[in-house]
């Protein structure tokens, strides 16, 4: 079969959908490829900034793996910003909506609420609320989503900076989004240096 022969969903059988969930398993090897060439696009993303948001990107997940950071807090670190090309006015759903099957639940929050956290750095500038995070104070990650943008986002904007490349990077993007990690996967440990300063 090289293709189903309905053309409405309610008419296929259980041998079209089988054969389209065969497809969408090889089509599912293909995505750490896809996620890398969709990374490549924010070096031509927002202009202003003194490195490039691919550059922003490779800092941002060497800051993590230097920090000793789990291997989904690297992988995090270096797609948190990839919906900015698509999405801008939310990107931090984007990413985390990619990466949700890929990573613990704890790395997924981390993600998808990086942006409202990151406005402590710069709201106050734009005449906004910089301590809008604290509607999340009590939340169980609040803190390691404050640590996130601390030590691996609002710093990683320096060109002077021995940022890894790409290159180093593929092999965890490959390892970990090929394949989805059953509901429930354990939170990973992160092992970090708190400076004990509060951000």
């Amino acid at each position: 079969m090289k293709q189903v022969a309905f053309t409405r969903m309610e008419d296929g059988t259980r041998e079209e959908y089988a054969f389209l969930e065969r497809m969408e398993s090889r089509y599912q090897e293909d995505l750490p490829a896809r996620v890398l060439d969709h990374l490549r696009l924010l070096e031509y993303g927002i202009s202003g900034f003194r490195i490039s948001r691919l550059e922003h990107s490779l800092q941002s997940a060497t800051l993590a793996y230097r920090d000793n950071a789990s291997e989904d807090m690297v992988l995090a670190a270096l797609l948190h910003d990839l919906g900015d090309v698509l999405a801008p006015a939310n990107h931090s759903d984007l990413a985390a909506a990619l990466l949700r099957p890929f990573v613990s639940e704890r790395v997924h929050w981390i993600v998808k609420h990086h942006g409202l956290f990151q406005t402590y750095y710069y709201g106050h500038h734009l005449d906004g609320d910089r301590h809008a995070r604290e509607r999340f104070r009590e939340h169980p990650w609040y803190d390691d989503t404050v640590y996130f943008c601390h030590h691996y986002d609002q710093n990683a904007f320096d060109p002077d900076y021995d940022t890894l490349p790409l290159d180093f990077f593929r092999p965890l993007v490959e390892r970990l989004l090929r394949s989805p990690r059953p509901p429930g996967y354990p939170d990973e440990v992160v092992a970090r240096q708190d400076d004990g300063k509060n951000v």
